[in-house]
């Protein structure tokens, strides 16, 4: 139990008037200072009993949508053989706090409280841990008690509704002809060094004999549909506002792929590299990677971390951002887009691939769903 700013000051006050009225001999002085004090005391025994109930509380869901509901589910139970007096629970979400009146309980009662939880942020958002307070009429005295856990409320990019394009890989016929008996398939994506658990006859014995090294194959299925989102993250090239649109657009696409289960690459220009198989997993492991992305000042190549993955290619960065290298990536994909965020609506053109230029993410996305393959 503690005095609040208010209780001090006429605390402080009472006494200044008692000392004042005590040597100058004003009987007003002395009737206020008392009015004071026993306010103030009269405070303290209001909340110097401890708010005594057991609390729970739940966030659902516990991934949500920039921008959309969460609810925070709260259940206060009386455990003790006393009526408990109303007092205030407050939570915490991220940089917003949240209060919840409760009221009074008898013996052995609960009662349920629902309140929303703000979500205007995208990221990790943290809840609680749980305030509860009891105050005095006058607000002069609290009793507080910290109760409960940290919960982690995800905010995913806001998603718009947009088409899951397919397209596999363009067809190479460098390891010969394709052999559908064969479990997997027969177009190489790349090499990478052996590791436990790799198939024998993945082995590239050429590619081992000259490294010194176990050498795999790494092969995708060429009919399988597939997408690869490329977000710019560079602080340069998109402004704080522009990069959440940025992040909007690149989850619609990449959630759109994976609920189709079509395969989703998610890359950045900070080295982000996040590859699924698609499905209703995968969908959240991208949304949560999305999440999570901030944007880098390191200046870099936007396109460097991209090499042959097939299937559709999308970009998604700002209208002045330097993409010529766009154009010699034609050959690898199905289909190229960019998808630049500029406030006019307007972008220039790049050979080889689909310009859709808007002035948000639901623009982009949807001239994205307008586009006939």
């Amino acid at each position: 139990m503690r005095l609040t700013v208010r209780g001090t000051t006429v605390l402080v006050v009472s006494l200044g008037l008692g000392a004042a009225g005590f040597w100058g001999r004003y009987p007003l002085f002395l009737m206020l200072a008392a009015a004071g004090l026993v306010a103030v005391v009269a405070a303290v025994l209001v909340t110097l009993r401890r708010v005594d109930v057991e609390v729970t509380r739940d966030v659902y869901p516990d991934r949500v949508e920039r921008g959309s509901q969460a609810l925070g589910k709260l259940k206060v139970r009386n455990t003790s053989a006393k009526w408990q007096r109303g007092f205030l629970a407050v939570d915490t979400a991220g940089g917003f706090h949240r209060t919840v009146r409760v009221h009074g309980l008898a013996p052995g009662s609960s009662r349920p409280y629902d309140y929303q939880l703000p979500t205007p942020v995208r990221g990790r958002m943290p809840v609680g841990p749980l305030t509860l307070s009891r105050t005095d009429a006058f607000g002069m005295a609290r009793n507080s008690l910290t109760v409960g856990d940290t919960v982690t409320l995800w905010v995913h990019p806001r998603s718009y509704p947009a088409l899951a394009r397919t397209g596999g890989f363009p067809r190479h016929h460098h390891e010969g002809r394709s052999n559908e008996r064969l479990r997997g398939s027969l177009d190489l994506r790349e090499l990478r060094e052996y590791q436990p658990g790799d198939e024998m006859r993945e082995i590239h014995w050429k590619a081992t004999a000259r490294t010194g090294r176990l050498m795999v194959k790494e092969s995708a299925d060429p009919d399988q549909p597939r997408l690869t989102v490329v977000l710019d993250t560079r602080a340069s090239a998109l402004p704080p506002f522009a990069f959440e649109e940025a992040v909007d657009a690149a989850a619609s696409l990449l959630r759109s792929a994976a609920l189709a289960g079509h395969h989703a690459r998610l890359l950045t220009s900070c080295g982000t590299d996040v590859a699924t198989a698609g499905g209703p997993l995968a969908a959240r492991q991208l949304l949560d990677q999305l999440c999570l992305t901030r944007q880098s000042t390191e200046a870099g190549t936007l396109l460097s971390a991209v090499r042959h993955q097939g299937g559709f290619l999308a970009v998604v960065t700002s209208g002045t951002a330097d993409v010529a290298e766009l154009s010699g990536l034609r050959s690898r994909y199905s289909s190229i887009f960019l998808l630049a965020l500029t406030p006019d609506g307007g972008a220039a053109h790049v050979p080889g691939a689909r310009v859709l230029a808007a002035a948000d993410a639901a623009g982009v996305v949807g001239l994205w769903n307008e586009v006939r393959t």
